[in-house]
C-alpha cells in the first residue's frame, strides 16, 4: 500500500532531498561525542555498571525523533506532489452507418480467409480508428436487418460485427435497395454535422418477390435525407471458385453491378471503390476516413496535489516527543 502510494508521489524541489546527508553526518556526531564523554575509574568489581534499566536502553531514543523531525522536514520542503495526468476529447462527429452484405456469396474464399472475414476485420479496425464518431450498423441479404443502432459504445458495435456470418440471419438473396434504405433511415433523426454510409457489397441486386424498395428508389431517398455513399464492391476477379458455403459457384467480375454502386456514390456525393484483396480493402477504409475527418479537440490537462503537509505534522510530532522525554521521563540532572 505504501509503496503504490510512493510511486505515484514527485518532488518539485528533489534538490533540496541532498540536505538529507546531514542526518548520517549528525550520527557520526553524535557516536564522536557520546564516546568522548565516557570516563574511566578503577574499580574492584565491574558487577553494579552491569545493571541495565529502562532509562539507559531509551537513551538515544530523543536523538532518533531528532533525526526523524529533521528527515520529515527536509521531505516537506522539498514539496512532494501527487500529479494527475489526462486528457479530454471532445469534437464534432459523423453520423456514420456500416451497411454490410451478408449472403452466401461472402462466404466465397477468393479474399482469403474468406470475404466475410476480411470484411468484419477492416471494418473493427475502421470502428476503433473513429473514436468521436457515432456508428452503426446495418446488415443484408435477401431482407436488410439493423443488427446494432447508431451508437457510441464501440465495444458493443465490434462485438457486433465480430459475430457477423454469411447465410446466418437472413434470407438468401442481395436487396442493396432496402439495405441502403434501412441505413438511411438510422440517420433520419441524426443531427451531425455529416451523415454517411459504407454499404459494401459483392453481387447485385438479386431481390426475393417481397423486396419492397429497390436501389434507385433507395437512392432517392439518400438523396432527400442529405446522406453520402460511399459503396465498395468486393471481389477479387473473374474465375475464382467460392469456398465451402457454395462450393460449386463460380463469381466473375461482372457478378457485381459497379454501374449502379457507381450511381448510388456519385449522385450522393459519395465515392465508389473496388476491393479485390484484404490490403485494396484496408485502403479503402482509410481514404475514406481520411475523406471523412472529424472536428477533434483534445485537451490535456495535469492535476497537482500537494502532499508535504503529513511530513510536516510528522516533524511537528517528533519534535514533541523528544521534547517531551528530555523534560520528563528522561531528564538530566546536572
Amino acid at each position: 500500500m505504501l509503496y503504490d502510494w510512493l510511486k505515484h508521489i514527485v518532488f518539485a524541489e528533489p534538490l533540496l532531498l541532498s540536505g538529507m546527508i546531514i542526518i548520517p553526518i549528525l550520527v557520526f556526531w553524535y557516536i564522536k561525542k557520546g564516546d568522548k564523554k565516557q570516563a574511566s575509574i578503577k574499580v574492584s568489581s565491574a558487577y553494579p555498571f552491569s545493571v541495565s534499566t529502562w532509562k539507559n536502553k531509551m537513551r538515544h531514543l530523543p536523538f532518533i525523533l531528532r533525526l526523524l523531525s529533521l528527515a520529515a522536514l527536509i521531505l516537506a520542503l522539498a514539496r512532494p506532489q501527487k500529479r494527475i495526468s489526462g486528457q479530454n476529447t471532445k469534437g464534432e462527429g459523423i453520423d456514420i452507418v456500416l451497411c454490410m452484405d451478408v449472403s452466401g456469396s461472402m462466404g466465397s474464399a477468393d479474399i482469403p480467409p474468406s470475404r466475410m472475414e476480411v470484411a468484419k476485420e477492416v471494418a473493427e479496425e475502421f470502428v476503433r480508428s473513429r473514436p468521436v464518431d457515432r456508428i452503426g450498423l446495418v446488415i443484408f441479404s435477401g431482407e436488410s436487418f439493423t443488427q446494432c443502432p447508431v451508437t457510441t459504445d464501440k465495444n458493443t458495435l465490434i462485438r457486433q460485427i465480430q459475430s457477423l456470418e454469411s447465410r446466418k440471419y437472413l434470407a438468401d438473396g442481395t436487396v442493396i435497395g432496402e439495405g441502403l434504405a434501412t441505413a438511411v433511415d438510422r440517420l433520419t433523426k441524426s443531427d451531425a454535422k455529416s451523415k454517411v454510409i459504407i454499404l459494401l457489397t459483392d453481387g447485385k441486386e438479386d431481390p426475393p418477390e417481397t423486396r419492397l424498395i429497390d436501389p434507385l428508389t433507395a437512392l432517392e431517398i439518400a438523396k432527400s435525407r442529405s446522406v453520402k455513399v460511399y459503396t465498395i464492391g468486393m471481389n477479387a476477379g473473374a474465375g475464382v471458385t467460392t469456398s465451402a458455403t457454395t462450393p460449386l459457384r463460380r463469381t466473375t467480375a461482372d457478378f457485381l453491378d459497379e454501374e449502379l454502386l457507381q450511381k448510388i456514390a456519385g449522385e450522393t456525393g459519395g465515392k465508389y471503390f473496388r476491393a479485390r484483396d484484404k490490403n485494396g480493402l484496408q485502403s479503402i477504409y482509410k481514404e475514406i476516413d481520411q475523406l471523412e475527418k472529424s472536428e477533434i479537440e483534445i485537451t490535456s490537462f495535469e492535476r497537482v496535489e500537494e502532499k508535504f503537509i503529513p511530513f510536516v505534522l510528522a516533524a511537528l510530532l517528533f519534535i514533541f516527543l523528544e521534547l517531551l522525554l528530555r523534560f520528563t521521563l528522561l531528564r538530566k540532572f546536572p
